[in-house]
């Protein structure tokens, strides 16, 4: 393989991939669970369905800069597509497939997709209704062979079909490729706006290739080669593209598709991966498992466990107050107790990139503790999407680590981090009015407030933009949601609350006249503050909160809601005088209230105790 390849000036991402697969022939590169085993797919052989593919799409008369769509789960087909596309000089659409069959209407006529690759019955179901009412959408190609009873506008082709049946020579699609340049647009990554709908975010080749081989010189100091990467963070999502994808390429890695999260566990100990690129939310579950496990073992099992976690964070973070009897029990349970998390996950890895959300130090210091080495990074789609990553030997834990080589960082006046560089997108697909409030003279606002320390880490303090960020690093715009609760008859206001937590929770202010009706039929009188905890008041509102749920998609959904004791208003400054509503002061005044939330039982007594379908 070519392993310094992060340190060549690739002219795209197609011709990385064909001159690495040129290099690794027979070796291994893509795997798939198949009759319960995983089973390789070469480079080579990758490369010969990409060529073919590619072929197809353009006897499809798919076009330079014409945009596919990609609904799939995370398989090899994802990534021989996502080539195939930008080998022809086409525009890859990556789609979440968790969206709603409104959100495929909107990315697909948003983009103008002319085809769209759909991987499984389940999702076709959604996104067939769609390509049969966009009449740009051409042709619809399956993975997995749908059940159709009638013919649609759009044309349905087999994946397998169009692979097996064209003729093409990789050589002759490599270099067709070749003439890309790194400026021209590799793909669409759909964002949620502050306006609602997502946005397309245009990631150039160089964007990508920028970012891959800044990561790569990360992974460097760990010693490149025979990588294994574990992909189950979607494809859909700019981190996973550009660091379960293409950053594996560029290192001549091999790449293991995860079964689920619910198989992940078992998965990591088939593909025995070297790098992980993770989201907090998997490290905070983990830890509240191992914890919970050990509390249970009790005895010296949890001795040596606890004793394990004391001496590994004092290694980690005071050094200097590490005795000569504190170094030597140390080394022992690294044979005991370390040996045995490394095992878990699989026994090689080493390092975690988390990404996507803020880590919890915390979080991050238990795992570095138990001998995982944990690296968290800082980035957005709008920067293909990796800014910052910490180092291995220049760790810290609280900061998202430093600016990748090649990209410049500068403070505004009231602390905004902006970003210059090859990593920044050529802005939002069409969309001039967004991509000018975003990109200013060359650098990127990007709407986190930070501060950079002395051996110029990162540390992200405040975040200007009113994006919801959960913590597995989905954008959410709270706008969208809080805009169709207050359509229903029965909410007068909302607002939803979840940055860096697994889910949405709302704080619900009830519409005054259907409120006084209820009233009138009730017979329950009061004031809202004396009628905040009603259990009648709270399953009515939670009728409507489903009816919401139900449009939604499986990140925007309100879980649990409370509601206010007092409207909002401009005289207890929860809304502006435009009547937008203050975000931060309400936060602030419903803290608690809204992180209990979180952690409440599931009954209907209490207004802080409900659940939300």
């Amino acid at each position: 393989m070519i392993t310094d390849a992060h340190k060549k000036h690739w002219p795209n991402l197609v011709t990385l991939f064909f001159e690495q697969a040129e290099a690794g022939k027979k070796k291994p590169f893509l795997w798939h669970k198949q009759d319960g085993k995983y089973k390789a797919l070469s480079w080579r052989d990758a490369a010969t369905k990409v060529a073919k593919l590619a072929a197809a799409l353009e006897k499809l008369n798919i076009a330079p800069g014409d945009r596919v769509a990609i609904v799939a789960s995370n398989r090899p087909e994802w990534c021989i597509s996502d080539l195939a596309i930008m080998a022809i000089g086409a525009i890859s659409v990556p789609v979440y497939t968790t969206y709603t069959e409104r959100d495929y209407a909107h990315v697909l006529e948003d983009s103008g997709a002319k085809a769209v690759i759909v991987s499984d019955r389940k999702l076709a179901k959604l996104v067939l209704p769609v390509a049969h009412e966009l009449n740009h959408v051409h042709a619809v190609i399956t993975i997995e062979q749908p059940h159709i009873t009638q013919g649609l506008n759009a044309d349905i082709y087999s994946w397998q079909g169009l692979v097996e049946d064209t003729k093409a020579s990789v050589k002759t699609i490599s270099e067709k490729a070749a003439k890309l340049a790194r400026e021209d647009t590799a793909c669409l990554i759909y964002t949620s706006g502050t306006g609602g709908a997502p946005r397309g975010v245009k990631q150039h080749h160089g964007a990508i290739l920028h970012n891959c081989a800044g990561a790569a010189a990360v992974v460097e100091e760990f010693g490149i080669g025979n990588d294994s990467f574990l992909s189950f963070l979607p494809l859909s999502h700019a981190y996973e593209h550009t660091g379960g994808q293409f950053l594996p390429i560029m290192l001549g890695g091999q790449i293991y598709y995860a079964e689920g999260l619910d198989k992940l566990a078992t998965n990591m100990a088939e593909a025995r991966p070297t790098i992980m690129v993770v989201v907090p939310r998997l490290f905070e579950v983990l830890r509240t498992k191992i914890q919970r496990d050990i509390a249970k073992s009790g005895g010296l099992k949890a001795k040596l466990f606890d004793r394990t976690l004391a001496l590994g964070e004092k290694a980690l973070n005071r050094p200097d107050e590490m005795t000569l009897i504190d170094r030597l029990y140390n080394r022992l349970l690294d044979r005991l107790v370390r040996k045995t998390v490394r095992k878990s996950f699989g026994g090689r890895v080493k390092a975690l990139v988390s990404g996507g959300a803020p880590l919890n130090a915390e979080v991050g210091n238990f795992f570095a503790s138990l001998g995982l080495t944990m690296l968290q990074g800082y980035g957005q789609t709008e920067a293909a999407p990796i800014i910052a990553v910490n180092q291995r030997f220049s760790n810290k834990m609280d900061t998202v680590g430093k600016a990748l080589p090649n990209t410049e960082i500068k403070f505004a006046e009231d602390g905004e981090i902006l970003v210059r560089g090859e990593l920044v997108m050529h802005g939002y697909w069409r969309d001039d009015e967004a991509t000018q409030r975003a990109i200013a003279d060359g650098w990127l606002h990007t709407g986190d407030v930070g501060e950079i320390d002395a051996d110029g880490h990162i540390r992200i303090t405040d975040r200007k933009k009113d994006i919801i960020v959960n913590d597995k690093g989905d954008n959410v715009s709270p706008q969208r949601v809080e805009g169709m609760l207050a359509l229903e008859p029965e909410i007068g206001q909302a607002m939803v609350y979840g940055d860096q937590r697994p889910y949405l929770v709302g704080l619900l202010v009830p519409d005054v006249e259907w409120l006084a009706e209820w009233q009138r039929k009730t017979g329950n009188q009061g004031e809202l503050k004396d009628l905040a905890s009603d259990a009648e008041l709270i399953a009515a509102l939670d009728k409507a909160v489903a009816k919401i749920n139900a449009k939604l998609t499986v990140t925007e959904k309100v879980r649990r809601f409370s509601i206010a004791p007092e409207a909002f208003t401009i005289e207890n400054a929860q809304m502006t005088p435009s009547l937008k509503i203050r975000r931060h002061v309400i936060s602030a005044a419903y803290e608690k209230q809204l992180i209990a939330l979180y952690g409440a039982p599931k009954q209907v007594d209490k207004p802080q105790d409900k659940k939300s379908a």
